[in-house]
């Protein structure tokens, strides 16, 4: 169904001036992804996979195709209608955990609450709610020197929840965590994925990684070369 949809590629392409040369980062890209999936996005380096991420989460625009984000058509908005998708639909979630160290993590996950043009959640409820559920209860007044890599990152998953956006796009989001570390926070991506239904798209180098997610989606060259069920799909 249509309504399922929380993103449409169709015929995307991206071509970016290298000097006198145009690099074609992506070549006519069809992807669907639907409300509820946990797909993992892979592929080697200069693959397409961070400009693919950039053109999903509405920070950059493609050079022909179309590109819907939770029905709404993208491809020619505005930057203020743009920035206004970007804020209500998608969270953000990167390797570098981006948290203002001033503020606690109560706080930094209310930023955004805070920012919204009509805000939807009372912002310390909203923000204790979700670092609750992600096992930060005992952390909320924790500025970010005094957490763990593990745990900010955390914090920054629940900062891209805030106002409970249709769709969650992590970009290497254990890249810069330990092994210890990079489970607890894929243990916390499915629980957002259980317990709030959000749709989760994860962008990784590492075919491992990736295949933690539901269905695996693998580009090369700028092209989609395999789309398909996770074997581990199942497994947090």
């Amino acid at each position: 169904m249509e309504n399922d949809v929380v993103l449409r590629a169709v015929n995307v392409t991206k071509a970016l001036p290298l000097g006198k040369i145009i690099v074609h980062a992506l070549r006519g890209v069809n992807l669907t992804i639907c409300r509820g999936e946990m797909v993992g996005i892979v592929g080697p380096s200069g693959s397409g996979k961070s400009t693919l991420l950039g053109l999903m989460g509405g920070l950059d625009s493609a050079t022909s195709g179309l590109l819907e984000i939770d029905g709404i058509d993208v491809t020619h908005l505005n930057e203020s209608r743009l920035t206004e998708v970007r804020n209500e639909k998608i969270g953000f979630v990167f390797q570098f955990f981006n948290l203002v160290p001033t503020l606690t993590a109560l706080e930094n996950v209310a930023l955004p609450i805070q920012f919204a043009r009509k805000p939807k959640f009372n912002p310390e409820k909203r923000a204790k709610e979700i670092l609750d559920m992600l096992g930060l209860g005992d952390r909320l007044n924790h500025r970010p020197m005094e957490l763990s890599g593990g745990q900010q990152q955390r914090v920054a998953i629940a900062r891209a929840l805030a106002n409970n956006p249709p769709l969650l796009l992590a970009d290497e989001p254990t890249g810069n965590l330990d092994s210890e570390a990079s489970e607890i926070v894929l243990k916390a991506l499915r629980d957002v994925h259980e317990e709030l239904g959000t749709t989760i798209v994860l962008v990784t180098h590492s075919p491992e990684l990736a295949a933690r997610m539901e269905r695996v989606v693998e580009l090369v060259d700028g092209r989609i070369i395999s789309d398909k069920p996770a074997h581990n799909g199942s497994r947090p």
